[in-house]
Protein backbone atom coordinates (compact mmCIF):
# COMPACT_ATOMS: atom_id res chain seq x y z
CA UNK A 1 0.00 0.00 0.00
CA UNK A 2 2.47 2.89 -1.12
CA UNK A 3 -0.38 5.19 -1.64
CA UNK A 4 -1.26 4.86 2.40
CA UNK A 5 2.50 5.10 3.03
CA UNK A 6 2.56 8.12 0.84
CA UNK A 7 -0.32 10.09 2.15
CA UNK A 8 0.20 9.33 5.83
CA UNK A 9 4.19 10.63 5.35
CA UNK A 10 3.48 14.20 5.33
CA UNK A 11 0.76 14.30 8.33
CA UNK A 12 3.41 11.93 10.17
CA UNK A 13 6.34 14.11 9.78
CA UNK A 14 4.29 17.20 10.53
CA UNK A 15 3.12 16.03 13.95
CA UNK A 16 7.15 14.67 14.60
CA UNK A 17 8.12 18.43 14.27
CA UNK A 18 4.91 19.74 16.35
CA UNK A 19 5.28 17.13 19.08
CA UNK A 20 9.01 17.36 19.46
CA UNK A 21 9.40 16.98 23.15
CA UNK A 22 6.40 15.15 23.88
CA UNK A 23 7.01 12.52 20.99
CA UNK A 24 6.61 10.04 23.76
CA UNK A 25 2.95 11.32 24.81
CA UNK A 26 2.07 11.98 21.45
CA UNK A 27 2.96 8.35 20.03
CA UNK A 28 0.52 7.00 22.61
CA UNK A 29 -2.23 9.01 21.98
CA UNK A 30 -1.95 8.15 18.47
CA UNK A 31 -1.59 4.81 18.97
CA UNK A 32 -5.12 4.65 20.71
CA UNK A 33 -6.56 6.93 18.15
CA UNK A 34 -4.98 4.28 15.09
CA UNK A 35 -6.86 1.31 16.69
CA UNK A 36 -10.14 3.21 17.24
CA UNK A 37 -9.60 4.32 13.09
CA UNK A 38 -8.63 0.79 12.62
CA UNK A 39 -12.13 -0.10 13.14
CA UNK A 40 -14.29 -1.17 9.51
CA UNK A 41 -17.58 0.03 11.14
CA UNK A 42 -16.07 4.09 11.84
CA UNK A 43 -14.58 3.86 8.62
CA UNK A 44 -17.78 3.28 7.20
CA UNK A 45 -19.43 5.85 9.21
CA UNK A 46 -16.70 8.44 8.29
CA UNK A 47 -16.83 7.55 4.30
CA UNK A 48 -20.99 8.26 4.61
CA UNK A 49 -22.08 11.30 3.35
CA UNK A 50 -25.03 11.57 5.70
CA UNK A 51 -22.33 11.91 8.62
CA UNK A 52 -20.47 15.46 9.03
CA UNK A 53 -17.16 15.75 10.31
CA UNK A 54 -18.38 16.61 14.20
CA UNK A 55 -20.54 13.72 14.30
CA UNK A 56 -17.27 11.65 13.16
CA UNK A 57 -14.88 13.56 15.46
CA UNK A 58 -17.96 12.85 18.18
CA UNK A 59 -17.86 9.11 17.85
CA UNK A 60 -13.83 9.01 18.14
CA UNK A 61 -13.81 11.08 21.28
CA UNK A 62 -16.97 8.91 22.89
CA UNK A 63 -14.63 5.83 21.96
CA UNK A 64 -11.73 6.77 23.46
CA UNK A 65 -10.49 5.69 27.03
CA UNK A 66 -9.12 8.93 28.12
CA UNK A 67 -9.97 12.72 26.98
CA UNK A 68 -7.74 13.85 24.13
CA UNK A 69 -5.07 16.63 24.70
CA UNK A 70 -5.41 19.42 22.20
CA UNK A 71 -3.07 19.17 20.10
CA UNK A 72 -4.37 15.46 19.42
CA UNK A 73 -7.92 16.94 19.32
CA UNK A 74 -6.86 19.34 16.88
CA UNK A 75 -4.69 16.92 14.72
CA UNK A 76 -8.07 14.33 14.75
CA UNK A 77 -9.95 17.16 13.25
CA UNK A 78 -7.41 17.73 10.50
CA UNK A 79 -7.24 14.24 10.15
CA UNK A 80 -10.61 13.62 9.63
CA UNK A 81 -11.71 17.26 7.49
CA UNK A 82 -8.90 15.64 4.84
CA UNK A 83 -11.10 12.37 4.78
CA UNK A 84 -7.42 10.58 6.13
CA UNK A 85 -9.30 8.35 8.54
CA UNK A 86 -8.52 5.53 7.06
CA UNK A 87 -4.62 6.54 7.16
CA UNK A 88 -4.46 7.19 10.73
CA UNK A 89 -2.73 3.54 11.09
CA UNK A 90 -0.17 4.17 8.63
CA UNK A 91 0.52 7.81 10.42
CA UNK A 92 1.26 6.04 13.87
CA UNK A 93 3.31 3.01 11.69
CA UNK A 94 5.36 6.00 10.14
CA UNK A 95 5.49 8.62 13.40
CA UNK A 96 6.77 5.70 15.74
CA UNK A 97 9.52 5.01 13.35
CA UNK A 98 10.75 8.95 13.37
CA UNK A 99 10.46 8.43 17.20
CA UNK A 100 12.63 5.50 17.60
CA UNK A 101 15.21 7.37 15.01
CA UNK A 102 15.48 9.73 16.97
CA UNK A 103 16.31 8.01 20.14
CA UNK A 104 18.06 5.27 18.63
CA UNK A 105 15.48 2.66 19.39
CA UNK A 106 14.13 -0.50 17.52
CA UNK A 107 10.23 -1.84 18.39
CA UNK A 108 10.71 -5.66 18.62
CA UNK A 109 7.66 -7.90 19.37
CA UNK A 110 8.22 -10.69 21.59
CA UNK A 111 5.62 -13.58 21.21
CA UNK A 112 5.36 -16.00 24.28
CA UNK A 113 3.79 -18.86 25.55
CA UNK A 114 2.85 -17.51 28.80
CA UNK A 115 2.44 -13.86 30.20
CA UNK A 116 5.60 -12.40 31.20
CA UNK A 117 6.17 -10.44 34.80
CA UNK A 118 8.31 -7.45 34.68
CA UNK A 119 11.23 -8.59 36.35
CA UNK A 120 11.47 -11.48 33.31
CA UNK A 121 10.82 -8.67 30.79
CA UNK A 122 13.54 -6.53 31.80
CA UNK A 123 15.88 -9.51 32.22
CA UNK A 124 14.88 -10.28 28.82
CA UNK A 125 15.42 -7.10 27.13
CA UNK A 126 19.18 -6.76 28.20
CA UNK A 127 19.57 -10.09 27.20
CA UNK A 128 18.11 -9.36 23.62
CA UNK A 129 19.41 -5.44 23.57
CA UNK A 130 22.92 -7.52 23.45
CA UNK A 131 21.98 -9.84 20.93
CA UNK A 132 20.89 -7.86 18.65
CA UNK A 133 23.19 -4.74 19.15
CA UNK A 134 20.55 -1.93 19.97
CA UNK A 135 17.93 -0.31 22.22
CA UNK A 136 14.73 -1.88 22.00
CA UNK A 137 11.19 -1.12 22.88
CA UNK A 138 9.57 -4.66 23.65
CA UNK A 139 5.90 -5.08 23.40
CA UNK A 140 4.63 -9.02 24.12
CA UNK A 141 2.01 -10.70 22.57
CA UNK A 142 0.79 -14.11 23.34
CA UNK A 143 1.49 -17.63 21.56
CA UNK A 144 -0.01 -20.10 23.39
CA UNK A 145 0.80 -22.95 20.25
CA UNK A 146 4.65 -21.59 20.91
CA UNK A 147 4.22 -24.30 23.60
CA UNK A 148 6.67 -22.68 25.57
CA UNK A 149 10.13 -20.08 24.73
CA UNK A 150 9.86 -17.49 22.56
CA UNK A 151 9.87 -15.92 19.32
CA UNK A 152 11.44 -12.42 18.90
CA UNK A 153 10.86 -10.01 15.53
CA UNK A 154 12.95 -6.48 15.16
CA UNK A 155 12.32 -5.35 11.66
CA UNK A 156 13.34 -8.12 9.13
CA UNK A 157 15.52 -10.50 11.91
CA UNK A 158 13.90 -13.03 13.62
CA UNK A 159 14.98 -14.78 16.95
CA UNK A 160 12.92 -18.14 17.51
CA UNK A 161 13.84 -19.88 20.59
CA UNK A 162 10.44 -21.81 20.72
CA UNK A 163 9.70 -25.46 21.76
CA UNK A 164 7.57 -25.19 18.67
CA UNK A 165 10.24 -24.51 16.57
CA UNK A 166 12.33 -26.80 17.96
CA UNK A 167 10.17 -29.37 17.26
CA UNK A 168 9.82 -28.71 13.99
CA UNK A 169 14.04 -28.71 13.85
CA UNK A 170 14.12 -32.01 15.27
CA UNK A 171 10.81 -33.16 12.75
CA UNK A 172 13.10 -32.41 9.72
CA UNK A 173 16.01 -33.66 11.58
CA UNK A 174 14.33 -36.90 11.54
CA UNK A 175 12.56 -37.06 8.10
CA UNK A 176 15.90 -36.26 6.20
Amino acid sequence: MAEIATIARPYAEALFKVAGADAAGAAAWLDELAAVASNEQLRQFADSPKSSPEQVFGVISGVLKSSLPAMAQNFLRTVIDNGRLAALPEIASQFRALKNAQLGSFDAIVYSAFDMDNAALADLSGVLEKRFGRKLNLQVTLQPELIGGVRVVVGDEVLDTSIKARLEQMKVALTA
